[in-house]
């Protein structure tokens, strides 16, 4: 058994395709407009929101003869307006590692807007089990000391049964490993460290950060999603510079005044 601390990897995000774009506003008469936006994510729901409108340049609709020329301001307006469906057309990609099946089983009960491919426990053969004890446990020396006994004891049970089961024999079957893999995860512990990868558009992300560090959600991905917010106020700041950090119970608790966009 290992100790481990819950990591994010931000892996991806949406991509301009400068082509296309250029070939679009070159289709409405606009060739030379361009945005200060500072990432492509918060580029593409600029372009999405000002064809919503014609907004592009004054004049272009004949009901709009001013517009806000810069993306921060432009993207300010989309959130407090609450024009969140031009928020969902960029992802966002992310790897959650050495996160425990209890995360896991609260982060999928937030689907829309994502995409999930988790390590499967029907092909990993467990052997080493990753570990993360919550705060609550830790300022109980006592109760940590029995949950590691215990986190031991199915490691050691898990060994046990692929020697008995003879795993490690090449002439084995893959899919009778597979078969006796699944079978024997039904003893391991929910808090092993696992692996899952998530993907969300920006919209989904401002709610789940809003709803997972709230100082109410589960510690666990209290902890994961204040990183998450971390890295998408630094790196995506006109989309999320309106939030608020608040420092409860030792994590960040990320606030904002336009919530549910």
């Amino acid at each position: 058994m290992r100790l481990i601390e819950p990591r994010v990897f931000l892996v991806g995000e949406t991509q301009i395709v400068q082509e296309g774009l250029d070939a679009y506003l070159h289709h409405i008469g606009i060739p030379d407009w361009v945005s200060d936006a500072p990432t492509d994510p918060e580029k593409v729901i600029e372009v999405m929101g000002r064809l919503c409108y014609r907004s592009f340049a004054p004049g272009m609709n004949k009901n709009v003869t001013k517009i806000r020329e810069h993306n921060d301001e432009y993207l300010a307006n989309i959130v407090n307006v609450r024009h969140g469906s031009v928020i969902e057309h960029p992802v966002v990609n992310f790897i959650f590692a050495d996160v425990s099946r209890v995360f896991t089983h609260e982060l999928v009960r937030h689907r829309a807007g994502t995409a999930i491919s988790q390590e499967s426990l029907r092909f990993v053969r467990l052997t080493d089990l990753g570990f993360w004890p919550p705060l609550v446990i830790r300022e109980h020396p006592e109760v940590m000391e029995i949950m590691f006994d215990a986190v031991k004891h199915l490691e050691v049970l898990q060994v046990k049964m692929a020697e008995v089961l003879d795993l490690d024999n090449p002439q084995k079957k893959f899919k009778d490993k597979k078969k006796l893999t699944s079978a024997m995860r039904r003893i391991a512990p929910e808090g092993l460290a696992t692996t899952i990868g998530w993907s969300a558009n920006l919209r989904a992300i401002r709610h789940v950060l809003e709803m997972r560090t709230d100082p109410g959600a589960e510690e666990e991905i209290r902890f994961v999603f204040g990183k998450v917010g971390e890295i998408m106020v630094k790196r995506y700041p006109n989309l999320f510079g309106d939030y608020e950090v608040e420092e409860v119970e030792g994590m960040p608790w990320y606030k904002t005044s336009n919530r549910k966009v």
